[in-house]
C-alpha cells in the first residue's frame, strides 16, 4: 500500500513539474508586439470617421448588415484579404462566422496607405481582438497589385 502511494505521489509530482515546465516554454515564445499610441491613436481617429457608423463603437456592427469586427476570422486572418477589403470595398453578400451580411461597403481607397494601416492595426487589436499590426509596406504592397 505504502509502494502504491509512494508512486502516485511521485506521478502527481512528476506531472506538476511537466505541467509548470511547459507553461513556461509556452510563455517564452509567445511574442508581443508592442503597438504605438501614435498608431493606435491615429487608427482611432480613422476609425471614428469611416467606420463607426457602419460597424458601431463597440464594434459589433449591425445584423445581417454591417459584420462585426469582434474576434472574426476575416478581421484576425489574412492581412491581405483585410487590406483588400479596406481598399476596394465589398459589394456583395458574405458570410463571416456563419452569420451573412449584404449592405455594401464603400471603397476607402482614397485614404493614405499610413491611415489604411493605422485603422487596420486598431481594429485587429481593439473590441477583445488582439493580432499583429498591419504595415504602411504591406497596404502599399497590396495597392500596386491593382494597378
Amino acid at each position: 500500500m505504502k509502494q502504491v502511494l509512494m508512486v502516485i505521489l511521485i506521478l502527481t509530482i512528476s506531472g506538476v513539474t511537466s505541467h509548470a515546465q511547459k507553461k513556461a516554454e509556452a510563455k517564452k515564445t509567445v511574442k508581443t508586439e508592442v503597438i504605438s499610441a501614435a498608431v493606435f491613436a491615429n487608427g482611432q481617429k480613422v476609425y471614428n470617421k469611416y467606420c463607426l457608423s457602419c460597424h458601431m463603437a463597440d464594434g459589433g456592427g449591425v445584423q445581417n448588415m454591417n459584420p462585426p469586427l469582434i474576434k472574426t476570422t476575416y478581421v484576425l486572418g489574412d492581412k491581405t484579404q483585410l487590406i483588400k477589403i479596406a481598399l476596394n470595398g465589398l459589394n456583395e453578400e458574405i458570410e463571416i462566422d456563419g452569420e451573412v451580411y449584404n449592405n455594401v461597403m464603400p471603397s476607402h481607397g482614397f485614404l493614405k496607405d499610413q491611415e489604411i494601416a493605422d485603422v487596420l492595426t486598431f481594429v485587429r487589436n481593439s473590441f477583445g481582438n488582439k493580432a499583429s499590426a498591419i504595415k504602411v509596406s504591406e497596404v502599399k504592397a497590396v495597392r500596386a497589385e491593382k494597378k
